[in-house]
């Protein structure tokens, strides 16, 4: 199983946010936690994520989460091949 973060940096106030995605609820809800973000924050839309600031995004990675462009990262979450 894997955690993906996008390329993006879409502007949010002061911050740029990417996207973490993962191959399951679970996993994804569990690097949330690791990573201090709050359940609060899951979008449970089209693709189910979290928008991540970069600075969790970086922790995210040491974690072990992927890194992938946003492109790749909508593939993955449809089930597609990247």
């Amino acid at each position: 199983m894997t955690v993906y973060v996008d390329d993006a940096k879409n502007p949010y106030g002061r911050m740029k946010m990417s996207h973490m995605i993962a191959d399951s609820l679970d996993e994804l809800h569990r690097m949330a936690t690791k990573i201090g973000i709050q359940r609060q924050h899951f979008q449970d839309k089209d693709i189910p994520h979290y928008d991540v600031c970069q600075s969790k995004k970086k922790l995210a990675m040491q974690l072990g989460a992927k890194e992938v462009s946003s492109r790749e990262l909508v593939k993955i979450a449809r089930g597609g091949p990247c």
